[in-house]
């Protein structure tokens, strides 16, 4: 690049965790949380999807609106839209964001540096994090970075009601 102007965008995201027993599929980070194998029900429980119209992964949809923020063109309900006949309704958090990455490569924008936290009890990201930070990089197409915290207790998040997200992009224009 020999003439560009960079911009920084931030984004958040926050959802409930689906009611036990609904079976929906936990998806953080770009990744499938599955129960594990011989998982006693308390354990399965804390493997329940979070509640949304598409997959509810916070990571994927706060790092949408930092990019989106970043390159001035709005957020994630102006994009996808918002309800259950919205166009983003069942789609995956990691198809979002490689529709996300190639309007802004329509619009002349280039991510060029991202990074996300993941703030919840839960699921651990730590033990896939280098899976996480693989799978998001290759839909924003640039790396991005994963971290994760807990709130120690406190708020929505600390209870394990829910989760939430807030991620920063740094995006290209060619001028």
């Amino acid at each position: 690049m020999t003439d560009s102007s960079m911009m920084i965008g931030q984004g958040f995201d926050a959802h409930r965790f689906a009611p036990a027993g609904t079976g929906r599929p936990l998806w953080v980070a770009g990744l499938h949380w599955p129960v594990p194998e011989g998982a006693d029900d308390a354990q399965a429980a804390r493997y329940e999807g979070i509640e949304g119209d598409s997959d509810g992964d916070v990571a994927a949809h706060a790092l949408i609106d930092a990019l989106l923020s970043a390159a001035g063109l709005g957020d994630i309900g102006l994009l996808f839209g918002v309800g259950a006949e919205a166009h983003g309704a069942g789609m995956h958090g990691v198809d979002m964001l490689r529709e996300t990455a190639a309007y802004l490569a329509a619009q002349g924008f280039t991510p060029t540096s991202a990074s996300v936290v993941i703030v919840g009890n839960r699921p651990k990201i730590g033990a896939r994090r280098d899976e996480a930070e693989a799978v998001l990089s290759e839909a924003v197409g640039c790396r991005v970075s994963v971290t994760a915290t807990t709130t120690d207790h406190m708020g929505f998040t600390g209870r394990g009601e829910g989760i939430a997200a807030i991620a920063n992009a740094l995006v290209a224009r060619e001028d």
